[in-house]
């Protein structure tokens, strides 16, 4: 059994507009890469299995058990990335090769029996799936169709002879977008055989989004405003001459965040986890408690999907501040900027708020369930 499972990861995902990035966002329970290595050992074929990743992304490795894993850092492109693994094996006494993309986490067992049959008469050995839409393509501002009987939607893994591979590897300059390519270019013969239809790939964050999974949750929260004390909104220090007053910092853009939070997840409120009558809760910093939920909340298997604000204050004007505290919220809850919509209201002088003796925030937020 000298087969070899390569697991390329080493991309930017800039589609995916994720933190953290989508090889390590978190599918059915765990992160996206570590299906494709349950699966390739779950099949007992593979003498050797690697994992190319980005050397910016290592960090999301920690605390990873990853026994029996090669990790290898990949090229600028997918190219040199496989390249790359294939040469890290190179004395490994290896015949067989699979590549594979960590964003197709849904291919099946039966899948890899096939692409290791047909690699006994085979040396290129591609799945496909065809499409069931009409398709077209664009000619000089005309759309012309296309016969959708001739259309392959080609999938990974994708199995070699690995000799041939990294000889067609070492060869090529071009920017190959899957491995198959080298065999094509070089008119060599690919074996195409039926792929999984369960086996797309994961490009952008809605792929990986099932409604049912997606939980809403409401928050509020209202400070008195008071002299000497300071002002922090959205985890962000303003510069005011009143403060908020409360047990903590006192900043109601975290407290509401993190009520909302909880009520998504159904796991409660912030004043059952962080008691006011808890002394060493006294005068701590809202980001710390909300770390601390974010933290809770992926043990669950819970994710960010959005983050809708509402800050009501006469005084300061939001807007001046908004992008700043969208940066800091962005960086404690481990979401992009994207995620994250912050709007500022007054009362128009009516209340406590509109005469700049409160601020209050309401915060819808949902959050998506795995497993």
């Amino acid at each position: 059994m000298n087969n070899c499972f390569i697991i390329l990861a080493a991309g930017e995902s800039k589609r995916f507009k994720s933190k953290p990035p989508k090889p390590y966002y978190l599918y059915k329970g765990k992160a996206l890469f570590l299906h494709s290595i349950d699966k390739a050992k779950e099949s007992k074929k593979f003498k050797k299995i690697v994992l190319v990743v980005n050397k910016k992304h290592k960090k999301f490795l920690r605390n990873k058990k990853l026994k029996n894993i090669k990790i290898i850092t990949g090229g600028n492109n997918r190219s040199k990335s496989s390249l790359k693994a294939l040469r890290s094996i190179k004395n490994n006494n290896i015949s067989k090769v699979f590549i594979h993309d960590a964003a197709r986490p849904n291919f099946s067992l039966k899948l890899i029996s096939n692409l290791l049959n047909g690699l006994k008469k085979n040396k290129c050995v591609v799945p496909f799936i065809k499409t069931n839409n009409s398709v077209k393509f664009k000619d000089k501002n005309k759309l012309k169709n296309i016969d959708r009987n001739k259309i392959y939607l080609t999938q990974t893994p994708q199995a070699f002879d690995y000799k041939t591979l990294l000889n067609l590897q070492n060869k090529t300059t071009s920017k190959i977008t899957d491995d198959a390519n080298l065999f094509i270019e070089a008119n060599k013969k690919v074996k195409f055989i039926n792929g999984d239809v369960n086996n797309s790939k994961i490009t952008i964050k809605t792929d990986v989004i099932d409604k049912k999974n997606l939980k809403y949750g409401i928050g509020f929260d209202i400070h008195k405003l008071a002299p000497r004390r300071k002002l922090y909104l959205g985890g962000i220090k303003i510069p005011s001459t009143l403060g908020t007053l409360g047990h903590s910092d006192g900043d109601p853009v975290l407290h509401a965040i993190t009520d909302s939070i909880l009520g998504a997840c159904k796991m409660g409120d912030i004043g059952e986890k962080f008691s006011d009558k808890n002394k060493k809760y006294k005068n701590i910093r809202s980001t710390v408690l909300l770390k601390k939920i974010m933290h809770k909340i992926k043990l669950k298997n819970y994710s960010i999907n959005n983050i809708d604000i509402n800050i009501i204050a006469q005084k300061p004007k939001i807007s001046k501040f908004k992008n700043k505290m969208i940066q800091s919220i962005s960086k404690i809850c481990e979401i992009s900027s994207n995620q994250i919509n912050i709007k500022g209201k007054t009362t128009e002088k009516i209340g406590l708020i509109g005469k700049e003796k409160a601020i209050a925030c309401e915060v819808i937020t949902s959050v998506i369930k795995y497993g």
